[in-house]
């Protein structure tokens, strides 16, 4: 039988970039590898009952990297031309200098086979007018109430393929396949505005839209919105905080997690340089990146070097235990790399970055925190945050929140934001749930270097500073 068009031509770019590593070995290279990709985007976007946005874009290309004398050399080509991949395999030799800065030697692993996404509708099965219904639907469901003046439905999926061959022996390919539901809704009632927003994420395929009560997350994003018209100003001062998932998830995220990456440890701007052994939280706390949660927004079979994902435990019950690692800082550093070397495509160059990012649970119900709270905040779904890798202080605003009096949730209170340094934050923890939630999004790196990641984490009791409402 013979095999299929693209199965050739994919064979034919796998052939391709084994010569260029074979292409740059021979220039000198150290360590080389080539990495394809393709890059697949459909997005829907909604707005009062119209599309607003339909995207539907396709990159690809390749890129080169040479490990000489210890700098990387990059090539990159925005297409999958022969010649011009062989050439760019030159440049990368060329552009990691002769100049020796280091005698690192990586570690880099030998990888075989192809690992297709584990979904079970893929989204190439699926008619693009029923992506878009699905938006619509979104938006539809939150008409419920003339305060409602903004509605948005959003579908949007992501797919890549990847292959990658290295001089230590691997020749991978895999799939990642994303996608998400977001129903958003903004409420006014003449004097204020409101939002609140509803819908799943994650490496799945359509199952995301079919399993997901479509009508049920859209009432759902517009009933909260319309309830926190009415919430009051939240209190300032230092309080007793129950994080929410997602404002536990940004703390892990912001605070840790980006000072927790090797490349800020090996040029000493972290807080948390030299951290390894030192008593940073409460011993309740136990933090991790774990690119191999199944179905999370951040789960990667490989990292953009082709090093297997891995869970890196980076607090283990308050003790700091680890870093994550590409293979340049695992070398610097004496340790095995964490499947943390990644790029946003082929065309950027690879960082240490995240996959997804948590603190583990605890022993408690989320209401049994609540009725053994006398005077707290609890913060119920976040806008932002903000890193802060080398001071370790944290940062983040709250959508919204409710205060607890005696046990006992009082009021609403509208947005608010959290700060604190946060080793004194997760020093001052005393009750973790046992339910852990994941949320995906977007993180930023360097200029323009966005990756998909997501945290997350159980409801956290701590103390923290409020600075109150809008």
């Amino acid at each position: 039988m013979m095999r299929s068009v693209a199965a050739m031509e994919a064979q034919e770019v796998q052939d391709i970039l084994a010569d260029a590593v074979a292409r740059m070995t021979d220039l000198g290279a150290g360590f080389a590898d080539a990495r394809s990709q393709t890059v697949r985007v459909t997005g829907a976007v909604t707005a009062n009952g119209n599309l607003r946005q339909l995207v539907r874009k396709s990159t690809g290309g390749v890129c080169l990297r040479a490990w000489t004398g210890g700098r990387w050399g990059y090539g990159t080509v925005s297409s999958f031309d022969r010649e011009k991949i062989m050439e760019a395999a030159a440049s990368a030799v060329k552009n990691a200098s002769s100049v020796k800065i280091s005698d690192l030697s990586l570690e880099p692993s030998a990888v075989r086979g192809y690992h297709p996404a584990e979904v079970k509708i893929h989204p190439d099965s699926v008619e693009l007018s029923e992506k878009i219904a699905a938006a619509l639907d979104l938006d539809k469901s939150q008409n419920i109430d003339g305060r409602i003046v903004n509605r948005t439905g959003a579908y949007s999926e992501e797919i890549k393929s990847n292959h990658i061959v290295n001089s230590a022996g691997s020749d991978a390919g895999w799939e990642e396949v994303r996608t998400l539901c977001r129903a958003m809704s903004v409420a006014a009632d003449g004097s204020r505005m409101e939002q609140y927003y509803e819908g799943p994420d994650g490496t799945l395929g359509f199952e995301t839209v079919k399993d997901l009560d479509i009508e049920a997350a859209g009432r759902k994003a517009a009933e909260e919105a319309i309830k926190t018209l009415g919430a009051g100003r939240a209190p300032s001062g230092n309080a007793v905080v129950i994080s929410d998932p997602m404002v536990s998830g940004l703390l892990a995220h912001e605070a840790m997690g980006h000072a927790s990456e090797g490349d800020e440890i090996t040029k000493k701007r972290s807080f948390l340089t030299g951290a390894i052994g030192k008593k940073v939280a409460s011993d309740i706390i136990t933090m991790y990146d774990n690119g191999t949660v199944p179905g999370a927004h951040g789960s990667v079979p490989f990292d953009d070097e082709g090093t297997p994902s891995s869970c890196t435990k980076i607090i283990d019950k308050g003790i700091y235990s680890g870093y994550m690692h590409s293979l340049e800082t695992a070398s610097a550093l004496g340790c095995r790399p964490t499947g943390n070397g990644r790029a946003e495509n082929f065309g950027k160059r690879t960082w240490v970055r995240m996959t997804n990012t948590y603190f583990g649970p605890g022993e408690w119900d989320r209401d049994e925190i609540i009725s053994d709270t006398k005077d707290g905040i609890l913060c119920d779904k976040m806008v932002n945050g903000m890193e802060d890798p080398v001071g370790g202080c944290f940062e983040a605003k709250c959508l919204r929140g409710f205060v607890i009096k005696n046990g006992e949730i009082d009021r609403m209170v509208q947005s608010f934001t959290l700060t604190g340094k946060s080793t004194e934050i997760l020093s001052s923890a005393d009750a973790l749930s046992k339910e852990v939630i994941l949320d995906g999004g977007m993180c930023g790196k360097g200029i323009e270097d966005w990756v998909r990641v997501s945290s997350g984490g159980p409801f956290m009791r701590a103390r923290m500073i409020v600075g109150g409402g809008q």
